[in-house]
């Protein structure tokens, strides 16, 4: 079983170059094997061209400790490990610096649901987190990054699985999954989500989706009764 995640794990970051929202060693995904408490996660600093799963760390769940591999795990581990003990629902985690999401973290905005496309994977404005404190930043940075988020979602009473992206403010997106795949899938979405935002922004900063078009589209896809697709 753990050989099968090293291979989504692997083919989930291979995806983030294929839909070009990660250049050069940026960005990892990781995936989550509950039943054995154990993470698999791209390593860190290296470059996706020739990229296997045999490459993959496999790391502990709740102490970190790398148990399988050759490489560092990436150095965004500690912020996956806290997400994934914060909420069980997640199954995969992808970090990206795609240029539209990141351009509203770093401004310290949410991607509002301005349209449809956004209805249709996240009930809701694309929550961003505060920055972090400079205590925070300088002792344990990667694990309060993964805590500033649970707090984020916690304060605000958002469901990682009907809203399954964030931004850190000044830094980036982090986006979730049932697998590592569907992390990937969120993470595609979002960078077009957010470009759509800002451009739907600057033409017009009055712009918002009505909560009926919102509830309509998400649910039609996500809701008891969705009827989106092909059963």
């Amino acid at each position: 079983m753990l050989d099968e995640l090293k291979k989504a794990v692997c083919n989930a970051n291979l995806e983030l170059v294929r839909h070009k929202v990660v250049i050069y060693t940026w960005g990892n995904v990781s995936g989550i094997d509950r039943e054995k408490g154990l993470v698999v996660i791209k390593p860190s600093g290296v470059d996706y061209a020739n990229m296997a799963p045999e490459d993959m760390v496999t790391v502990e769940l709740d102490s970190g400790k790398p148990v399988e591999g050759k490489w560092k795990p990436s150095s965004d581990t500690q912020t996956h490990l806290a997400l994934y003990r914060a909420f069980p629902s997640l199954g995969g985690i992808t970090h990206t610096h795609s240029v539209n999401a990141v351009a509203f973290a770093q401004a310290g905005l949410p991607i509002p649901a301005l349209g449809t496309t956004h209805a249709d994977y996240f009930y809701g404005d694309i929550p961003c987190t505060p920055s972090l404190t400079e205590a925070q930043t300088a002792d344990d940075y990667e694990l309060n990054t993964g805590l500033a988020i649970e707090k984020c979602f916690k304060d605000m009473g958002i469901n990682p699985v009907a809203i399954p992206a964030v931004l850190v403010k000044n830094h980036g997106p982090f986006t979730f999954g049932k697998t590592p795949d569907e992390s990937v899938y969120h993470a595609v979405v979002l960078e077009t989500v957010a470009e759509m935002a800002m451009k739907t922004l600057a033409l017009s900063s009055d712009a918002a989706l009505p909560q009926y078009i919102l509830d309509k589209h998400y649910q039609r896809k996500h809701g008891p009764n969705a009827y989106y697709g092909q059963k």
